[in-house]
């Protein structure tokens, strides 16, 4: 395009507005080119195509957001931040909260599932939220469910609610039961990487595998594996 601007320009002329409020209507998801969303205010634009405004626009600032995500087995945390794109976005979803490139910037994740395990994931851009899950970690339970094999030694589910080391110190007491012959439900706070596959293998089990399926208040519901949606302005962890 040997005569195109800017989009931000374009638009400024347009509506007409200040260059900066151009900006703010692309990146949010308010304005099309030959009637597709481009967020990217440096996009190039020729004379010839029709650039539109929705009537809904508005320069409300764009909240930070947090993403809850059904990580996959066999993916680490990288792979899982890729799958948060607008094709993966769980149908049900009702937040009311529309897709924008800019809500996967500066995405972060929060208390990472390792690479084996499976189930809910929290990235988010907001400091409250990370401070929440991190910095209180010690007062935020989390549910696991560990499929198991091998025969558990006398008095383990005993010793795997309390009386076992990690990593040369003793585990604070935890809530571990049966949901079934080969299922263990899991309730701790603070837990650490590689810690329920050590406690299976400390009273004769292996772990086979290993889904969160609640962090704090947030379950993971029905949210498909590969799936992810928006945390509701109302929901807390």
């Amino acid at each position: 395009m040997t005569d195109s601007i800017r989009l931000a320009k374009r638009v400024a002329d347009a509506v007409p507005c200040s260059r900066r409020e151009a900006e703010q209507y692309i990146e949010g998801g308010w304005v099309t080119v030959d009637g597709v969303v481009i967020e990217e205010p440096g996009h190039r634009v020729s004379p010839q195509q029709a650039i539109h405004l929705s009537p809904d626009a508005t320069l409300v600032a764009i909240n930070p957001v947090t993403i809850l995500l059904h990580k996959p087995a066999g993916i680490d945390a990288d792979a899982a931040l890729r799958l948060i794109t607008p094709e993966n976005l769980y149908a049900e979803d009702r937040s009311g909260i529309r897709f924008l490139k800019k809500h996967t910037s500066e995405l972060k994740p929060v208390d990472v599932l390792e690479t084996y395990a499976s189930g809910l994931m929290v990235f988010t851009q907001d400091w409250h939220v990370a401070r929440k899950l991190v910095d209180d970690a010690a007062t935020v339970e989390q549910e696991y469910i560990a499929e198991v094999s091998g025969d558990l030694i006398p008095n383990g589910l005993a010793l795997l609610n309390h009386g076992l080391n990690f990593n040369g110190k003793p585990l604070a007491p935890i809530k571990v039961s049966w949901q079934n012959e080969t299922r263990l439900r899991f309730a701790l706070k603070a837990g650490r990487r590689g810690q329920i596959a050590h406690m299976c293998e400390m009273v004769g089990l292996k772990l086979l595998n290993l889904k969160r399926i609640r962090i704090a208040r947030l379950p993971m519901a029905s949210l498909p594996a590969g799936q992810w949606r928006y945390l509701k302005g109302y929901e807390r962890f």
